[in-house]
């Protein structure tokens, strides 16, 4: 009774190892190559459950990969024109498109199939790299690139059944001693730049001082002459009344030229002075400050001649005409907001003073009648 659990134990056991080992199944991430003997016999791409000879010794199953896969590399040290050289991080995407001549070519082994991966990426960068200058793998050329990297990988790899998908470059940085040499040259390039953008600043600061010194020595000097125009016409009126009142009363213009002097001469509380007794100057002094007896015989008054006032009258010519100053071109600076700044241009000659309105004549004093003696 004992011997016959045994056996049929043992023969449960083995119709289980019988129908598990005749069953595969392949999911629809995989695909399946059946081998008899080593040989290939079927390649199974759609997903299910499928049936073979029992045990691996006759039929044998080998799961491939049917997903997209990726391969990786990294810090590669690649070569462009004009021996500068990069470092370079890239990634392939590829696919399991022919089964068959996966096993064939590459054992159907992932790892010998990186491996011929891995050499052809390397070679590709390394020829698309080196086919253009130095900036180029940082301007809009590097999706042109990528591409070209992809078309030189796919007819090799092709030959393992694998299908290049993509070629994506992640990282292009300058390799260290290179990134130093290129940071000095561009430091010292911006350092010119600022260096030229400072002179053509302080240039055009010294024009725009130059031009407004000369602008304010101008104006000024054409100020000066106008105000010593006005004031040698005043001086002018002036005398002329001076004279005409003169011509008028003597006597009188006599008396008020005398009081002038003394409230002149004697301002201070302690003045001296040292003249004979019988001088001129004093024949007002005596005279108990009466004012002398009118003059009944007065001339009559002199016309008042207004003459031409002497200013100066506006012309084409510069200010400073026989300084040698000669006419230059003002230079323009562009604001960042882009508005245009430009020296206002001083040569002209400023709006002269209107000359004083003249003097009213003096009406002729009428002297009053001497009243007549009253009688005793």
């Amino acid at each position: 009774m004992q011997n016959r659990l045994i056996i049929i134990g043992v023969v449960i056991v083995a119709a289980l190892y019988v129908f598990f080992s005749t069953i595969y199944v392949v999911n629809e991430r995989e695909q399946a190559i059946v081998m008899r003997f080593g040989q290939i016999t079927d390649v199974r791409t759609e997903p299910g459950i499928y049936f073979k000879i029992p045990t691996d010794i006759v039929d044998s199953v080998q799961i491939i990969e049917d997903r997209l896969l990726r391969y990786d590399i990294a810090n590669m040290r690649v070569q462009v024109s004009g021996n500068a050289f990069y470092q370079v991080d890239a990634f392939l995407t590829y696919r399991i498109s022919d089964p068959r001549l996966f096993r064939e070519r590459a054992t159907g082994q992932l790892s010998v199939a990186e491996d011929r991966i891995g050499a052809s990426l390397d070679a590709a960068l390394r020829q698309v790299y080196g086919l253009r200058e130095f900036n180029a793998a940082l301007s809009d050329q590097r999706s042109q690139m990528m591409q070209e990297t992809r078309d030189l990988i796919r007819p090799d790899l092709a030959n393992l059944g694998i299908d290049v998908v993509d070629v994506r470059i992640l990282r292009t940085d300058l390799d260290a001693d290179v990134s130093a040499t290129t940071f000095e040259r561009m430091r010292a390039e911006r350092l010119a730049e600022a260096a030229l953008l400072r002179a053509r600043g302080q240039e055009q600061a010294q024009s725009l001082r130059a031009i407004a010194d000369r602008q304010a020595v101008e104006i000024v000097a054409a100020a000066t002459r106008d105000a010593e125009i006005i004031r040698g016409t005043g001086d002018a009126e002036r005398n002329r009344l001076f004279a005409a009142a003169y011509g008028q009363d003597q006597e009188f213009f006599e008396f008020y030229r005398s009081m002038e002097a003394y409230r002149v001469s004697m301002r201070g509380e302690n003045t001296t002075l040292v003249l004979s007794p019988e001088s001129e100057f004093f024949s007002y002094f005596g005279s108990g400050g009466s004012i002398p007896p009118a003059n009944p015989d007065l001339a009559p008054p002199q016309a008042t001649s207004v003459e031409p006032a002497l200013v100066p009258t506006p012309s084409d010519e510069p200010a400073l005409d026989g300084l040698g100053i000669e006419e230059s071109v003002a230079p323009t600076l562009t604001l960042e907001d882009g508005s245009q700044l430009t020296p206002t241009v001083g040569t002209e000659v400023p709006t002269p003073a209107e000359a004083p309105p003249p003097a009213p004549a003096p009406e002729p004093a009428t002297q009053p009648a001497p009243s007549e003696p009253a009688t005793p």
